[in-house]
């Protein structure tokens, strides 16, 4: 007599086993984990608040340096006079030397 071919459904798997999530261990694990994640969330959030509070600074003192040196600007150009502003124009062209 022929034994019986083996198919799909004689295979063994974990089905219906103890799940891992009812495990104790695993889930104090799991919990662990989640809080270490948490805390690297919250450091890189301050980091980046961080960041932006010194871009904002530095947008401001930008902003003064400017101011300063248009008013700089105003008051030489006040004292002299200025320069007809016109097309210029070049005979010679821009000339490079090896």
């Amino acid at each position: 007599m022929a034994t019986p071919m083996r198919g799909l459904r004689d295979i063994r798997t974990l089905t219906g086993r103890v799940a891992g999530a009812s495990h104790p261990y695993k889930a104090y694990l799991r919990i662990s984990h989640i809080e270490m994640e948490k805390a690297r969330k919250t450091k890189e959030s301050e980091a980046a608040r961080e960041r932006i509070v010194t871009i904002a600074a530095r947008l401001e003192e930008i902003d003064a340096e400017k101011q300063a040196l248009l008013e700089a600007m105003g008051e030489r150009a006040a004292g002299a006079p200025r320069l007809p502003r016109g097309p210029r124009r070049s005979t010679g062209g821009f000339k490079v030397r090896y």
